[in-house]
């Protein structure tokens, strides 16, 4: 079966350009692009007259929970919820259990992921046994068993001489080392930023400089070793400051930001509800600015969704019990098109950038292209369709959103992998 995607303005090379695209169900690839085709080019015409087609987003920090916490989330259900967010490409964390720490780990998360997995799935290993901070991995090994990169996300490397070491093999197996950084010994059972709205609950806060020290020490062990060195989810304008300091004298740095963190403040948070609580959680008003001009200026180089669903039931409670984590894969880009496109403080051009192409530039992944030849996957967003966000009809186990009831415009109506349909509005 061919189908001819025809009226569509199709994201190119930074530009939106008039364009009609056929694909082969068959083969997966993109068989011809251009302007004007007829449809007696295909089998079947998919009028797309109105709408934008973007290669499939990519989103390098998800958390899958699979295999070890499948009640928050699985393979399955978690990239489904990609694909009805738009997104073809997904980057795995490694806190699951078992922790793909080695060679065998990891070919056996590959094996679950070929059965499971409705879109790509490029797991990361651990940089330590366990992600324990004890032992650490061994990164050829992992990159030959089909690592992404290395990172021990959801908690810091607390050594500097295990992190060291980590980069030291890490730059020799030529793969990337991500960071979740978190001074430990700066948390004081911490549970939301230390400011105004943790003053006002009486609730234990978390230092800025838990996150930017780590930061800070971690680019000079990355000038040292020479290592790719990523920053997960920046939060706070030190950090921001840190890391734009660091490009400038040339380390090889790059960093993330999240939608939650451009999009909300402590002042945003209404009370005692944990669906507000994140890691790293959110921060200050200034500190959500810098964010947003990081971003703009190019410090930070793209957007990830920490995408972190938990169940319901950890989520009802107080923050001070409750664990850190919100989703994000279904929520992102109508957030983001909404406060942040139809305000007219970004392009929509950078922000499928920062959703596609950045992501794909910094670590060398060959996604992200439309072209005759290429494999066929790519989103079509509707900018005009208005939707209330409603968690209840998420496609992910986890519901835990700080966004429910949140208006928003501009949402994927479809995605297509492989030339075939994974996701498409109205349909299950």
């Amino acid at each position: 079966m061919k189908k001819l995607y025809k009226g569509a303005q199709v994201y190119q090379n930074r530009k939106l350009v008039r364009q009609d695209i056929v694909v082969s169900e068959e083969t997966g690839l993109i068989e011809q692009m251009a302007g004007e085709l007829s449809p007696d080019t295909a089998d079947q015409t998919v009028d797309v007259s109105g709408l934008i087609i973007s290669p499939g987003f990519i989103d390098v920090h998800v958390h899958l929970r699979e295999p070890g916490g499948e009640q928050k989330e699985t393979i399955s259900s978690g990239t489904k919820a990609a694909a009805k967010g738009g997104y073809t490409t997904v980057c795995a964390m490694p806190n699951t259990r078992p922790v793909p720490d080695t060679k065998e780990q990891m070919e056996a998360l590959q094996n679950m992921i070929s059965r499971n997995a409705h879109i790509r799935v490029l797991p990361y290993g651990s940089i330590t046994i366990r992600e324990a901070g004890k032992e650490l991995t061994d990164a050829k090994a992992l990159k030959h068993g089909g690592a992404f990169a290395l990172t021990d996300d959801g908690v810091g490397v607390q050594s500097a001489g295990m992190m060291y070491r980590a980069m030291q093999q890490a730059s020799e197996a030529g793969i990337p080392v991500a960071a979740h950084c978190e001074d430990n010994s700066l948390l004081f059972g911490g549970h939301l930023h230390a400011g105004i709205k943790a003053e006002e609950l009486h609730i234990n806060g978390i230092l800025s400089s838990a996150e930017s020290v780590h930061i800070a020490r971690d680019v000079l062990l990355a000038e040292e070793t020479g290592a790719h060195y990523h920053v997960c989810h920046v939060s706070t304008e030190a950090s921001v400051r840190v890391i734009r300091d660091a490009k400038r004298a040339g380390i090889h740095v790059t960093a993330e930001v999240s939608p939650h963190h451009l999009l909300l403040n402590e002042e945003d948070i209404p009370g005692d509800d944990a669906q507000y609580k994140m890691n790293p959680p959110l921060r200050s008003r200034r500190d959500q600015l810098a964010l947003i001009e990081g971003l703009i200026d190019g410090t930070l180089d793209f957007i990830a969704t920490d995408h972190a669903p938990h169940t319901e039931e950890e989520k009802a409670g107080s923050i001070q019990h409750a664990p850190f984590g919100i989703t994000g894969l279904e929520t992102a880009f109508p957030l983001l098109h909404t406060f942040f496109v139809k305000t007219k403080q970004f392009k929509l051009e950078d922000l499928l950038g920062w959703m596609i192409d950045k992501p794909a530039s910094v670590f060398n992944l060959p996604y992200g292209k439309l072209a005759p030849g290429q494999q066929a996957e790519f989103t079509v967003l509707d900018l005009e369709k208005q939707r209330t966000i409603d968690s209840s009809s998420f496609v992910s186990r986890g519901k835990n959103t700080p966004f429910n009831g949140w208006v928003t415009v501009g949402q994927p109506v479809m995605t297509i992998f492989n030339g075939k349909e994974v996701w498409k509005e109205g349909k299950a």
